[in-house]
């Protein structure tokens, strides 16, 4: 399928979030070059998710050259909006910047070489040329670069091959180490093979399957993992981003256990409310076979996995209690017909736990737990009943319980004045 000409990418870049401001600070520079991924969609008539940017600094500028653009782009910016909206981040080691306000963000990054110290690490970075810039990325239709200004403007420049993959919807690494020295390109490989729905070329298949049975992933920290799996699971599918990565071997080469199933994956998103974490109900999918083991500690398993990823403990801990749940509620939730044993059984639960135990055999239950049961209340609180003379104590939380499983039940018609008087009579004939 033909991509689209260098002078269309200009055209549409100024349509897009920061594209007006970056053309114009750009326009009498002849050294800033739109690169990476959202050259690659703007070919392929996408709408980027992010803009990259690199700019030159060969000339003895390379520590300041990102920085200042930044700057230049940030100023350029808020005289657009007509306010200060924007803040610049930069980050020294990389020499990158980037410029962020509410409509988006926009990574500036100075021309650059790589090299590696030991396989997995992070890269050493220096002053690098127009050619080793593009060498150091990681599949061919992401080393592509368009020039945004000067007398070279709409130069598209590309590494061998990067074009014709392009055309042909193929992933193909640069170079033969590309997985040792960086093994979260094996994960990116397949966010990109589910997003664009690109084929891995063979012989990257081949050096893929290589560095994964080498153990590759080993040689990266958790925190870069996690990373790289917090942005599969905010994918827009996320589904196909874990089946990928379960088709090319990555989730049991990070963990013996993991097991991504796409039916259950799906059904549960089906069941999630609008109030449920997607991204959690997923990762909780992907963690279950640990919580199913006889004989382990499976909340402090999953926990431990997840702390290794570097999940905010939040979200940790919701996906671990999540998880551990589903057992039970698989063999509780069905015979839980009535309301008030519903929400005996589901209350407390993460929303995430109950729609995986939903897909996993209680489908039904869990849908009138999740969409109509978790939302009856009681209009009375416990202050009514103190009000009412019920004295402070655990009695008050009893018998705001004892109304509420009338109330779910249908045997207590709606209102404060019914609900308080079915309180007050609990407490007197208990009393």
């Amino acid at each position: 399928m033909p991509v689209a000409a260098p002078e269309i990418v200009l055209e549409r870049l100024h349509w897009l979030p920061g594209g007006e401001a970056l053309l114009a600070v750009s326009a009498e520079r002849g050294d800033v070059e739109l690169v990476g991924g959202a050259v690659r969609d703007l070919l392929l008539e996408r709408t980027p998710r992010e803009l990259d940017v690199v700019v030159g600094g060969e000339d003895g500028s390379f520590a300041k050259a990102a920085p200042t653009l930044a700057n230049q782009l940030a100023s350029r910016l808020n005289v657009l909006a007509g306010e200060d909206v924007t803040s610049v981040n930069a980050h020294e080691r990389f020499i990158t910047a980037a410029v962020e306000w509410d409509g988006g963000q926009i990574d500036i990054a100075t021309r650059r070489a790589e090299s590696y110290a030991a396989p997995g690490a992070l890269p050493d970075v220096r002053a690098g040329t127009e050619p080793q810039d593009l060498e150091r990325r990681d599949f061919t239709v992401n080393a592509i670069a368009i020039r945004l200004g000067g007398e070279r403007r709409g130069e598209l420049r590309a590494v061998p091959d990067a074009l014709g993959d392009l055309e042909q919807r193929k992933l193909r690494v640069l170079h033969e180490q590309s997985f040792n020295d960086d093994p979260t390109r094996l994960l990116r490989m397949a966010r990109y093979r589910a997003r664009l729905g690109f084929a891995v070329e063979d012989h990257t298949a081949a050096l893929a399957a290589t560095a994964i049975a080498a153990g590759a992933l080993e040689t990266v920290s958790g925190g870069r993992i996690g990373a790289e799996l917090r942005l599969a699971l905010a994918e827009d599918d996320a589904v196909a981003a874990l089946v990928a990565m379960d088709d090319l071997g990555l989730l049991c080469a990070l963990h013996p256990r993991l097991r991504f199933e796409e039916p259950v994956a799906r059904a549960t998103l089906a069941l999630l409310p609008e109030d449920g974490r997607p991204d959690l109900a997923l990762l909780a999918s992907l963690v279950l076979p640990l919580a199913l083991r006889a004989g382990d500690d499976p909340r402090t398993e999953i926990g431990t996995l997840l702390d290794r990823w570097d999940f905010p403990a939040a979200d940790r801990d919701r996906v671990a209690a999540a998880t551990v749940a589903v057992p039970r509620l698989i063999e509780e939730l069905p015979a839980a017909e009535r309301p008030s044993r519903l929400r005996t059984v589901a209350a407390g639960v993460p929303l995430e736990g109950v729609a995986l135990a939903g897909a996993l055999g209680a489908q039904e239950s869990a849908r009138r737990w999740l969409q109509d049961t978790r939302h009856i209340h009681l209009e009375i609180t416990g202050d009514d009943l103190l009000m009412a003379g019920v004295p402070e104590g655990p009695k008050i939380g009893q018998r705001l319980e004892a109304a509420l499983k009338l109330r779910l039940d249908g045997e207590l018609a709606g209102g404060r004045e019914a609900e308080l008087q079915a309180a007050l009579k609990g407490e007197h004939e208990r009393g």
